[in-house]
């Protein structure tokens, strides 16, 4: 999110009429994360986080605060929510108001500090869970199969007849690396297990290739919208983005004039769109980034969770393996707990990931890798389950949101396990903490595009159960009728704090 709001832009103070600083109300809302779960009224529950961000450092003295209105629009409540907790801080000593000079953290200004882990939203429904709310965030199986539990149960003579290794594998374990090898070869695509390494997931893959690819100014092509996890990345890379359309139209003309160090694409079931690029579509990107020498990482996370009926087109590294990277994870379509994922590169690219995850923590999970091994006989048969599910409950979605809130623009997809929908009016991050007080968590838009686009937009997953999802729309449905997208705030001030 760094790239697409900054944490203090520059406004016409309407009273003093000076040039000042304020912190952009968007940054603040994300960094205040779930601020209004709980019990009490709402400034009460605004200034409690408040609170707790500015003694913890993390609103430094001097830090100039959102103005009022601004705030409140943010964050969908009533402008007098905000003067109110404003109010309670400033009794307290913690911020200092005043005419014409905005609402600052009380304190003289420190030296500027690196910011402390992420305020994402899709990171923060994961550390800070609301008790009561349906999270429709965050998109992962919500339990393990039964092929796990038996994967785990099978790998215990394998662990009792270790000797001889210390178990500290930084490119991963062989047998697993020659079991993706060979998945790989059977779609198509050639592979050694030199050129496998096993990550503790996918995200590790790339945190560990930009760190690898990317140094600070560096410029990345990226899709807008897409993942925001790759966003956080390659932020916390000190990259600089390139975005582009889904499906990275003018990507020939991006290379050519930002000479880029890399291009993230999700090219099959993308999130959050949900759109596949063809194959042919996928030759011609594939030959410009090879006849550009710029690294492509195709994240295929998603990639066999193509819908029933429909075939998933050929991987983008088939077209030019020694420029395209790809990226796999087994949590999208097996479990989110088991933290096993895996690049696919040139030897030479994995030896440099491996000299780099030995100094981050040695290895990966060697258990989880032994169930990972046992897992890729039945694999596709996991995928295809999985899928079908997917379906049933994309379809499941659809019908309720057409049904309670038919002036949305909810395209259906192909595969995946999110939707993409479009607000008739106001915007994504105002409704978003509207909705989350009416208890269901949903990610705003604007922070999967690093084109400042995509305001107007909601991702949604269809991964929960069908009963679930019925009652998230209800939800979603008594939060929109509340709201003003006018002001950003909803009608009535006593929305419900769960």
């Amino acid at each position: 999110m760094g790239w697409i709001v900054g944490h203090a832009r520059r406004h016409d103070e309407s009273q003093s009429g000076k040039i000042g600083l304020h912190m952009d109300p968007i940054a603040l809302a994300e960094r205040l994360g779930r601020w209004s779960t709980g019990r009490g009224p709402l400034y009460v529950l605004l200034a409690r986080r408040l609170r707790r961000l500015v003694d913890d450092g993390d609103l430094a003295p001097g830090t100039p605060l959102p103005p009022d209105r601004a705030l409140a629009r943010a964050l969908a409540v009533g402008r007098s929510t905000v003067v109110n907790a404003y109010e309670l801080l400033r009794a307290e000593g913690r911020i200092v108001r005043r005419q014409g000079s905005g609402t600052r953290v009380a304190g003289t200004p420190a030296a500027a500090r690196a910011a402390d882990g992420t305020s994402a939203p899709i990171f923060l429904h994961l550390l800070e869970p609301g008790e009561g709310v349906i999270p429709l965030a965050c998109a992962a199986p919500t339990a393990p199969p039964a092929g796990l539990v038996a994967a785990y149960e099978a790998i215990v003579p394998a662990l009792s007849a270790i000797r001889g290794d210390i178990g500290y594998h930084p490119a991963g374990i062989p047998a697993l690396r020659r079991a993706l090898a060979d998945r790989y070869a059977a779609r198509g695509l050639p592979t050694t297990p030199e050129q496998i390494m096993i990550t503790g997931g996918g995200q590790q893959a790339l945190s560990l290739l930009a760190a690898v690819l990317l140094g600070p100014g560096g410029r990345v092509v990226v899709e807008a919208p897409t993942y925001p996890g790759a966003l956080e990345t390659f932020h916390e890379a000190g990259a600089v983005p390139v975005p582009l359309p889904v499906g990275l139209d003018g990507f020939e003309t991006a290379v050519r004039q930002h000479r880029p160090a890399l291009a993230y694409v999700i090219p099959a079931n993308h999130n959050p769109t949900g759109a596949t690029l063809p194959p042919l579509r996928r030759r011609r990107l594939a030959e410009i980034a090879a006849t550009a020498g710029v690294p492509v990482i195709e994240d295929e996370v998603l990639a066999d969770l193509t819908f029933p009926g429909r075939t998933p087109p050929p991987p983008l590294a088939g077209f030019a393996p020694a420029t395209v990277i790809s990226v796999g994870s087994l949590s999208k379509a097996v479990w989110g707990g088991l933290r096993v994922g895996w690049v696919r590169a040139p030897e030479a690219v994995v030896q440099r990931l491996a000299r780099l995850r030995a100094v981050h923590d040695l290895g990966g999970n060697v258990p989880a890798q032994l169930a990972a091994i046992e897992l890729m006989p039945v694999l596709d048969d996991l995928c295809r389950q999985r899928a079908a599910a997917l379906r049933a409950g994309h379809d499941h979605l659809r019908r309720q949101l057409l049904g309670l809130l038919p002036d949305w623009e909810v395209p259906a997809v192909t595969g995946g396990q999110t939707l993409w929908a479009r607000l008739p009016h106001g915007d994504g991050m105002s409704f978003a903490q509207l909705a989350l007080r009416h208890g269901v968590a949903v990610l705003p838009g604007a922070g999967l595009d690093a084109s400042g686009g995509s305001a107007d937009r909601l991702r949604l997953h269809h991964v929960l159960p069908q009963d679930e999802l019925t009652c998230a729309v209800e939800r979603l449905a008594e939060a929109w009728h509340a709201y003003e997208p006018s002001t950003g705030s909803a009608r009535t001030p006593t929305a419900m704090a769960v």
